[in-house]
């Protein structure tokens, strides 16, 4: 087995598939119809997208239709998982002697050559991106063992990544979600004792005069009550149907937060944008509503589709709905929104390492909640 002879190219291609997949968390892309090429994906990393081409290009008129397919490429991916920037890193395998990589002026795309597996520790560019590329890549020809310990090495972090999206997917009891839906339920059955919703409207709805006062607690108390049994009704129904996904996708204590600090947005943008008495969970439930899209743009790659097929349409109808019927309180649909997309990112998902994002998430959480409150106090 150690006398088969490998392949130049063959052993330049596993192994950067294996640094790039093992050490940097990327992942295929699947592409239709190019052959005798691999595209790598890492939403997560400053280069989020990185492809091989084993193709041979023998001249330069040749490149340049290759760049501009891979361009063509790259912005589709780019517009799919609605990236503002896509840094393309594109790695060459086969050139012929004359084609000259200089002044290659395409916007987000790094084209480097690597005939021989040491080119690419030689790349500055590869070099500041992947530091830690220069003592996890071999640069020695490798065997066969050491080509079936790559490939197994793979297998394995393939069946891990499997494994960890079917335990995102995986049916659970949505406990807090049940627990949710019965004390809303349970406080407006017994807001319908005689001469009871009088006075909890009066002492437990949200108004920002009352709250301008230091009843700060109305933010909270308010939305667990309902008007009447349909709005309850509406508005449990909404929660029974996406509930369970938001509990399933970041667990169920962030679930819980985020259910809490949705409701305290949507309390305050109601406070400051109208003068009624407002009441009800629909600012903690478009809360839920930025939860799931901020989960279909970090899984924006894998689940395709999912976040302009599913999720904004599904935002944007119900923000139609509360134009057009009178009596729906939108500042609070709006603020719910707001809050809960940010208190999303802030928490990170369930299972998610903890990154710059969720430190960015809880400082814009901290700087609205702390806005919203100071324009309500001066109101």
């Amino acid at each position: 087995m150690q006398n088969i002879i490998i392949d130049k190219k063959d052993d330049i291609v596993m192994k950067l598939i294996h640094y790039f997949v093992i050490e940097e968390n990327y992942k295929p892309v699947v592409v239709n119809g190019l052959q005798n090429e691999i595209w790598l994906e890492n939403m997560e990393n400053e280069i989020k997208i990185i492809r091989l081409n084993i193709n041979y290009i023998h001249n330069n008129e040749q490149l340049k239709v290759d760049l501009r397919k891979v361009n063509a490429v790259r912005k589709s991916i780019k517009k799919k998982t609605y990236s503002f920037k896509m840094n393309l890193l594109n790695i060459l395998i086969d050139l012929g002697d004359s084609v000259n990589l200089k002044d290659l002026d395409i916007n987000e795309i790094t084209t480097i050559k690597v005939s021989k597996i040491s080119d690419i520790k030689k790349s500055d560019f590869v070099s500041e991106k992947f530091p830690n590329l220069k003592d996890k890549l071999n640069i020695k020809k490798s065997n066969m063992n050491e080509m079936f310990k790559m490939t197994e090495e793979l297998n394995k972090k393939t069946v891990n990544d499997d494994k960890k999206m079917a335990k995102l997917f995986k049916k659970e009891s949505p406990y807090i979600t049940i627990f949710l839906i019965l004390l809303n339920v349970l406080i407006y059955i017994f807001m319908l004792s005689p001469n009871i919703y009088s006075s909890i409207i009066g002492n437990f709805a949200n108004h920002y005069l009352e709250v301008q006062s230091g009843e700060f607690y109305r933010l909270l108390t308010a939305m667990f009550l309902h008007a009447n049994s349909i709005h309850l009704f509406f508005n449990m129904y909404v929660l029974y149907t996406i509930g369970p996904e938001i509990e399933k996708y970041y667990g169920k204590f962030k679930f819980f937060i985020i259910y809490i600090v949705s409701g305290i947005f949507g309390s305050l943008f109601s406070c400051l944008f109208t003068d009624a008495y407002s009441i009800g969970a629909s600012g903690a439930i478009f809360g839920l509503f930025g939860s799931l899209l901020y989960f279909g743009y970090n899984y924006r790659a894998t689940l395709d589709g999912y976040l302009r097929g599913q999720i904004i349409p599904l935002i944007f109808i119900n923000i139609l709905i509360g134009l057009i019927v009178p009596g729906i309180d939108l500042a609070a649909h709006i603020g719910g929104l707001i809050g809960g997309t940010f208190i999303s990112v802030a928490l990170g998902l369930k299972r998610q390492n903890k990154s710059n994002r969720n430190i960015h998430g809880i400082l814009m959480t901290l700087i609205i909640l702390a806005s919203m409150i100071y324009m309500l106090m001066i109101k």
